[in-house]
C-alpha cells in the first residue's frame, strides 16, 4: 500500500469520514468509532438498522482494554491464542464508546484483525474504527474492492484495495459480558475451538425485538439479488435456469477453502441472470457451522 493513500485514509478517518478497508474475513466500511456522526454516517451509507451494532476494530489487546469497563480473564486467553484473527470479544464498554456503535446496550464488540493494512490502518489513525461489512444492508459481503464499489459507491468516501480477503466469511462473535460465554455468531473460529481454551460455551437464542447482542444475528442476511435455495443430495429446481453449488465439485471440499470461496462465487453467480441459485447443504461437522450459518440466512431471506 503506497504510504500516501495510507495517510489520507487515515486523515479521512479521523475527519469523521467513511473508509472501506480489507480484513481477513470481508472488507469492512470504517469510521472512527469515539465519533457519533461518523458512526452514524455508516448507517445511512448502509441502509442499517440501529438495533445492529457495530464491531470496533483495534490494533493491539491493549488498546482494546482501553474500551472495556471490564477485560476477564477469558478475554486475555483467548486474543492470546485467537488475535490477530477472526474473533470478535463482546465485554462490558467505557462511557468513550458511543451508543450508536453498541445499538445503546451496555457492552462493545472487539476485535484485532488480521490483515496488514487494516492494522496499518488503524495505527496511523490513531483511533479504534467501527467496521460493519462495506456492503448495503443484507446484501453479499464484499470479499474485493470491487464489491465494494458495486455495493456502496459514491457512498464511500475511499476504498484501500487490499486484494481478496482470505478467510471470506464474517468473525465469529463470542460475548464474555456474563457469567458464562455465549456465541452469538459463528465462524471459522468454531465453539470447539474456543471451549478447548475457555471452557463450555453456550449458544445464543434467536433475538426477538430490540438491540441485537451482536452483528449478523438478523433473519435476513447475507443475501443475492438471486433466489438461493438449500437443497440436499442435488434435489435442484426442476424449471428455470440456475446453478448448483456443492462441496467437493463446484465448491472447495475442505471448509476453510469453502468459506473462502463462498461470497466471491455468489457475487460472481449474481451477475449472470440466473433465475436460482441451489447450493447443498453443508457438512454438520462444528467446522462448517459459521457457513452454514450464512447460508441459512442467505436462503431464508428469500423464502
Amino acid at each position: 500500500m503506497n504510504d500516501a493513500r495510507l495517510a489520507e485514509a487515515s486523515a479521512l478517518i479521523r475527519a469523521g469520514r467513511l473508509v472501506a478497508f480489507p480484513t481477513e474475513t470481508v472488507y469492512g466500511l470504517g469510521a472512527n468509532a469515539l465519533d457519533p456522526a461518523a458512526v452514524r454516517r455508516i448507517f445511512e451509507a448502509k441502509g442499517r438498522p440501529g438495533t445492529s451494532p457495530l464491531i470496533v476494530h483495534v490494533a493491539s489487546p491493549e488498546m482494546a482494554r482501553e474500551f472495556a469497563a471490564q477485560w476477564p480473564a477469558a478475554a486475555d486467553l483467548l486474543a492470546e491464542r485467537h488475535w490477530p484473527g477472526p474473533l470478535t470479544l463482546v465485554v462490558p464498554k467505557k462511557p468513550c464508546i458511543p451508543d450508536a456503535v453498541t445499538a445503546g446496550l451496555g457492552t462493545v464488540g472487539l476485535r484485532m484483525p488480521a490483515h496488514p493494512l487494516a492494522l496499518a490502518l488503524i495505527e496511523a489513525s490513531g483511533v479504534p474504527i467501527a467496521a460493519p461489512s462495506a456492503n448495503r444492508f443484507t446484501e453479499l459481503s464484499p470479499t474485493s474492492a470491487e464489491h465494494v464499489r458495486k455495493s456502496l459507491g459514491d457512498a464511500v468516501d475511499m476504498i484501500l484495495d487490499g486484494g481478496t480477503t482470505p478467510v471470506g466469511i464474517e468473525s465469529t462473535v463470542l460475548s464474555l459480558a456474563a457469567a458464562r460465554p455465549l456465541l452469538l455468531r459463528p465462524g471459522m473460529i468454531s465453539r470447539e475451538e474456543i471451549e478447548e481454551v475457555i471452557g463450555p460455551v453456550d449458544t445464543a437464542a434467536t433475538p426477538g425485538a430490540g438491540p441485537h447482542l451482536s452483528p449478523g444475528m438478523h433473519a435476513r442476511h447475507y443475501s443475492p439479488r438471486t433466489h438461493l435455495l438449500l437443497v440436499r443430495h442435488g434435489e435442484v429446481p426442476g424449471q428455470g435456469r440456475g446453478a448448483y453449488l456443492k462441496p467437493g465439485e463446484s465448491m472447495p471440499a475442505d471448509p476453510r477453502g469453502y468459506a473462502a470461496a463462498l461470497y466471491a462465487t455468489l457475487h460472481h453467480l449474481d451477475e449472470q441472470g440466473f433465475d436460482w441459485i441451489a447450493v447443498e447443504e453443508p457438512p454438520s461437522e462444528p467446522a462448517w457451522a459459521g457457513i452454514r450459518d450464512r447460508l441459512r440466512r442467505a436462503a431464508t431471506a428469500q423464502s
